[in-house]
């Protein structure tokens, strides 16, 4: 029975196993003179357990008593993790190498995180979630103030700690009321009790809080507080690193959480998810337009992103689940070139986040500046980029789903929100005579920029089978 169980989370065990040993391995030999050779070594192995995983099927495998599930769903979304997280650790190494913050531990504290988001991704229970989740946040605390002489990285990781406590304190408070109401952590279990669509109002209060405290991971309104100041404070690559892989685990926590535990209680949650996603959508538009630091800025674009794919969510069906894994899909391709584009920008050796810098861009390097106009066209949604059909896919959901208030709260934002999308695009091409940024020959940021805005013009065909794949993984979530 454990070696059946053992089985089933050996990807788990091995990118696991690999950090400890590598961690070991490093305390006593040459430490930081490992580092690059670490970050390529957990990228590989990252991209070939995604590919072993994807290899899988869509059987449904459940460990641990029930409190370990490997599904069609998880395996989407731990697929879109690994990638995502192998992405950003090469993207990073260039970057981090030059300013002296390339440290051994770097690359296996972000295998540790990604452990913890597939172990959320795959959570049956309430305490395997929470454990999932603090393994992934405890990593992201640590790396967020990577940059030890620097205030702001410190201040980031200082902020990023605190409330990052405060949600688990909300969710386990959530825990425990939905364990006394339901008298199990199982999802299977609790869903049993609210077969009936009866939920007793302890059990409400527990999920309210439960929503709480992972809401709080997606940076969605009114937990995001957190969100501007650590990706402006932490270094480039970690803040690239939040802006996707751990919002995939999250998301897809969320959609676990309200579907395998709650999915017949629907109608006590559908407007709490829509009403926070409205509030995402609106506040991350508006208050992205004052904004002169990029990064800042990209915080403000993923809490109304964010805002978005809850739309998905909201909905309560299989496919407001597709709309989401699509819609996420899509985010973090565009957030990798975007984040690409953004490591490159430099003067005299120094990485500049003033929108400003970026004035007549596109005189000086036209080939980066056009992949840049449309990953930010595809941001904004405007057609025919991939960015239109994944904000079309969750506008849809929702109206199917009797939200059309929400489709169209979701159209007005969509449109606020491409004023500061557009506004860089100005500056790259049309803006005044300012300072030149350094031409940055990053072979491998160059790749990544490219082959982001080459999937936002040709995935139209067919979205590259992420269509089909995450129709089947919703199946497996939500029958």
């Amino acid at each position: 029975m454990i070696q059946a169980d053992l089985t089933i989370i050996l990807p788990e065990i091995i990118l696991a196993l690999f950090a400890m040993l590598a961690l070991i391995g490093a305390v006593y030999t040459v430490k930081d003179g490992l580092a690059s050779v670490l970050v390529w070594a957990t990228s590989a192995l990252m991209l070939v357990l995604a590919v072993f995983i994807a290899s899988r099927g869509l059987g449904t495998n459940v460990a641990f008593g029930g409190m370990y599930i490997d599904d069609g769903f998880s395996r989407f979304a731990k697929v879109a993790v690994l990638v995502s997280a192998a992405a950003i650790l090469m993207m990073s190494r260039d970057y981090m190498a030059r300013r002296g913050l390339l440290r051994f531990e770097y690359p296996l504290l972000i295998a540790l995180a990604v452990v913890g988001m597939m172990m959320m991704v795959s959570a049956g229970d309430l305490m395997s979630l929470y454990m999932g989740l603090e393994l992934q946040s405890l990593a992201l605390y640590v790396v967020a103030a990577l940059r030890r002489d620097s205030v702001k990285s410190t201040e980031a990781g200082l902020k990023y700690f605190v409330l990052g406590a405060l949600s688990s304190g909300l969710l386990l408070y959530g825990a425990s009321l939905v364990y006394g109401y339901a008298g199990t952590t199982l999802f299977s279990g609790i869903i049993e009790t609210v077969q009936d669509g009866q939920v007793s109002l302890g059990l409400l209060f527990g999920l309210i809080f439960l929503i709480s405290g992972l809401a709080f991971k997606v940076s969605a309104v009114p937990f995001h507080m957190w969100t501007p100041d650590v990706y402006e404070g932490s270094p480039t690559p970690v803040t690239a690193f939040f802006a996707t892989a751990p919002k995939i685990a999250a998301m897809a926590l969320f959609a676990r959480v309200l579907h395998d535990a709650f999915g017949t209680a629907v109608a006590d949650w559908q407007q709490v998810i829509a009403l926070l996603s409205v509030l995402s959508m609106f506040l991350g538009a508006v208050a992205a337009i004052g904004q002169r630091d990029i990064k800042r800025l990209m915080a403000y674009s993923s809490i109304a992103h964010m805002g978005f794919a809850m739309m998905g969510l909201a909905a309560g069906t299989a496919f407001g689940v597709q709309a989401m894994l699509i819609y996420m899909a899509i985010y973090v391709t565009m957030n990798v070139g975007t984040f690409a584009f953004i490591l490159m920008m430099e003067k005299d050796g120094q990485p500049v986040t003033d929108i400003q810098s970026l004035n007549l861009y596109a005189k000086r390097e036209p080939g980066k500046a056009l992949a840049m106009l449309v990953l930010l066209f595809s941001l904004a949604g405007v057609p025919p980029m991939l960015g239109f059909f994944g904000k079309f896919y969750v506008l849809r959901a929702a109206y199917d789903g009797g939200l059309a208030w929400l489709a169209v709260a979701g159209v007005l934002a969509s449109v606020i929100g491409a004023f500061y999308y557009l506004r860089i695009v100005y500056y790259m091409y049309f803006g005044e005579e300012g300072q030149e940024l350094d031409t940055n020959r990053s072979p491998v940021l160059w790749g990544f920029l490219m082959v982001s805005a080459a999937a936002m013009l040709l995935g139209i065909v067919n979205m590259f089978g992420v269509e089909g794949a995450a129709a089947a993984a919703a199946l497996t979530l939500v029958n």
